[in-house]
């Protein structure tokens, strides 16, 4: 509180008040979040998901604050990002993997060992880890003990393309590519 309100009050106790709650006072009355509203908010969200809280705000001619009221506390809705996928399977490519998977049960219900003879792989860009960050690298040392030495190095890769393959025993090969190498039927057969 400043110091203004503070002599305010004091002037007022010896007035005579003895109450520090607010009296009553004529004021227009909250009208934007009605029921009306936010049925109204959440028909125009379900339309348009992507709607903003300036256009819900502008089309229900209520305030910014009211309209993420409405929608946040209300309606209890989020805004979230959608979740990005490497492609859309097509309906050639789905019944084709089902094709190959159906194969791949008939052979394994004539002979269930396949599966101890079956490797499977992957690839995926990954952030490069360094271990010996000066914080990582960090040791309790005593006052007598002499200081440990570490040589600049240059930094590493900001991400690279790993390849990983694994049978049922666990991982078989794991393999980071060269940057600037591209992933192709050659590089897999020289890498295998």
């Amino acid at each position: 509180m400043s110091q203004r309100k503070a002599y305010e009050w004091v002037e007022r106790f010896k007035s005579g008040l003895t109450r520090v709650t607010d009296e009553g006072h004529s004021g227009r009355p909250s009208t934007s979040r009605t029921q009306d509203h936010i049925n109204r908010a959440d028909a125009m969200v379900r339309e348009d998901r992507q709607i903003t809280v300036s256009e819900v705000a502008a089309h229900l001619d209520i305030s910014y604050g009211s309209a993420f009221a409405i929608l946040h506390d209300d309606l209890r809705y989020r805004k979230v990002c959608a979740w990005w996928i490497p492609k859309e399977l097509t309906v050639v490519h789905k019944q084709q993997r089902v094709e190959v998977a159906t194969q791949f049960v008939r052979r394994y219900e004539e002979d269930p060992r396949i599966l101890e003879r079956t490797v499977t792989g992957d690839e995926i860009c990954v952030h490069h880890y360094n271990p010996e960050s000066k914080r990582q690298n960090m040791e309790w040392r005593h006052p007598s003990s002499p200081a440990q030495k570490k040589f600049k190095r240059q930094p590493s890769a900001k991400k690279v393309m790993l390849m990983h393959f694994w049978d049922v025993h666990g991982p078989t090969l794991v393999h980071f590519q060269a940057n600037g190498q591209t992933v192709n039927s050659a590089n897999y057969c020289a890498m295998l």
